[in-house]
């Protein structure tokens, strides 16, 4: 089946069922996360123990191990180099949402919340530097280089964005440069690690099918701040726009808009704490525009680069699950 057609399937392949081919391996990447991270000192195992419960749908360890078994043949380090990754990408969320003063993650408390500021960016500092550890102990540069890599391209993308004083004047390019930066490269990252820990002729395939995975995700997940209904308001979220954060759908409207239009979304971002009635004006005024369309048609182009990518893969559940992850990123729902 075409990725054109799986897009248009009623429900996006489920996670569950992606996950299918590497289920055994998966299940084990937590407790190959919490040895990597394990400590003898209370707050930070503490902060361990909040991290344990709001375990996350281990997407990229999925890609990773996924990538491994390309040919059939994962080598024993693609499972310490997933809980690798997990932890790469849990240090980023534990320091974005020290910098987002968010208190909360997937409906419990944040680290910074729960502990403070301090706490959060030096937890986010640990979990680093003992993922950074695991790679030292595992006797490979080439890992240690990919994932230092992409750790430092996405602290490159959060200081470009904090660094970003005018919002509105963020251009199409700005966009695909930052999520590049923060989303794209350890998705990438993670897939070219899989591949040299199994199927290593298909390293670069690998790479470019994470990157366009990356995009593709990213964007999906900031159209959804536009379309996805609360459950209490029945409206969008508007997160994204509360936080005067300018993504592609606004990006793309922005020329389209008429003076008033264009005021309204001005005056939005002028407010610092813009109420419900006027973010929901402006994710009206996006959708007007063609933003809203445009986006989705980005997503779906770097999720199409994504599939080519898999081309020369031999045929396999495998090949199966990773075509079926660009299905589950494009048509999500949280």
């Amino acid at each position: 089946m075409t990725l054109e057609a799986r897009l248009h399937l009623p429900v996006a392949a489920a996670l569950r069922e992606i996950q299918a081919p590497v289920r055994e391996r998966l299940e084990r990447v937590p407790d190959e996360m919490w040895r990597i991270v394990q400590a003898d000192v209370a707050i930070v195992e503490a902060a361990n123990a909040h991290l344990r419960g709001m375990r996350g749908k281990l997407f990229r360890p999925t890609l990773l191990l996924l990538a491994s078994s390309v040919e059939d043949a994962p080598e024993p380090r693609a499972v310490p180099l997933a809980a690798v990754a997990e932890l790469v990408h849990l240090t980023s969320v534990v320091h974005d949402d020290s910098v987002d003063h968010s208190v909360l993650r997937r409906g419990q408390p944040t680290i910074n919340a729960l502990f403070s500021h301090q706490v959060a960016v030096l937890m986010g500092d640990f979990l680093f530097s003992k993922a950074i550890a695991e790679l030292v102990r595992l006797g490979d540069m080439e890992p240690l280089r990919v994932f230092t890599q992409a750790s430092n391209e996405m602290t490159v993308g959060e200081l470009r964005q904090l660094a970003s004083f005018d919002a509105l004047s963020f251009t199409e390019q700005d966009y695909y440069t930052l999520i590049r930066a923060k989303t794209a490269s350890l998705v990438g990252a993670a897939c070219e690690m899989g591949a040299l820990a199994g199927a290593p002729r298909f390293r670069a395939n690998m790479r470019r099918f994470g990157e366009r995975l990356g995009m593709a995700f990213q964007v999906a997940d900031d159209l959804l701040d536009y379309t996805e209904q609360e459950a209490v308001t029945g409206k969008p979220s508007g997160n994204d726009l509360k936080e005067h954060k300018v993504t592609l759908p606004l990006i793309a409207g922005l020329p389209r808009m008429s003076r008033a239009a264009r005021a309204r979304v001005e005056a939005l971002f002028a407010d610092p704490t813009p109420g419900d009635a006027a973010i929901a004006e402006v994710v009206g005024i996006v959708g007007e525009s063609g933003g809203l369309e445009f986006a989705r048609r980005k997503g779906e182009q770097f999720a199409q680069e994504a599939e080519e990518a898999l081309a020369d893969l031999p045929q396999s559940d495998v090949k199966q699950s990773l075509a079926d992850a660009l299905a589950y990123v494009m048509d999500r729902r949280s």
